[in-house]
């Protein structure tokens, strides 16, 4: 029998991640569960209910899952509930991103279309490289970041856990942004970020402190 997965989450990143898996043409997608479910389908896939429905579809097979939550605390507690279940998070890597021989990608994370991994970058566990980002060489995305559509981040750049880097932000190369950081969108961020912090504008500033 075919893998099956269910996709957690039935707003606009939901949508992103099935037409994802589409792309990949695997696993087979089994049903959308949502907190508060608004549709009774989502591109086609069934909304099949809240997460009370998941410990039933666990024991009819369903072994995978990926969660379709962008903010990135609410994605880490799901995945802790997920893995409580039994689910299987599997990394998911369009087939239009480029990625390198030596670049990682841990489990649960999930890199969209047109992406690019360097040389020896590492995304982490439940991180998301949005749609067109650039990780060059040597970059680490930590556990359950962010990294939004179309930033850049050179050579040696580390983002924490759970940091924000928004759409169009691009850094120099070897900065560290700390853990929960938020970097505005089209930030250009030429000096480190302490945990926490919240930078925009060009060059980026402080706009609330960690």
């Amino acid at each position: 029998m075919a893998e099956r997965l269910v996709v957690l989450g039935a707003g606009g990143h939901g949508r992103a991640l099935i037409e994802l898996l589409r792309d990949c043409g695997a696993p087979e997608i089994a049903g959308v569960v949502d907190a508060a479910p608004r549709t009774a389908d989502l591109l086609g896939i069934p909304v099949l209910g809240t997460e009370a429905v998941l410990p039933a579809l666990r024991a009819d097979g369903v072994r995978l899952a990926c969660i379709a939550i962008g903010d990135n605390a609410t994605r880490l507690a799901a995945a802790a509930r997920l893995e409580a279940m039994g689910f299987a998070l599997p990394p998911l890597l369009h087939p239009s991103a480029i990625r390198a021989a030596s670049a990682e990608v841990a489990e649960g994370a999930v890199v969209l279309p047109r992406a690019v991994l360097g040389a020896a970058a590492r995304v982490g566990r439940l991180a998301i490289v949005n749609t067109g980002a650039i990780l060059e060489h040597d970059t680490v995305v930590e556990e359950a970041a962010h990294v939004g559509p179309g930033a850049v981040l050179p050579g040696g750049v580390r983002i924490g856990a759970g940091a924000l880097v928004g759409a169009g932000a691009a850094c120099r190369p070897y900065v560290v942004v700390g853990a929960g950081a938020v970097l505005g969108v089209g930030a250009a961020v030429t000096e480190d970020v302490p945990a926490g912090a919240t930078v925009g504008g060009v060059p980026a500033r402080i706009l609330r402190p960690g």
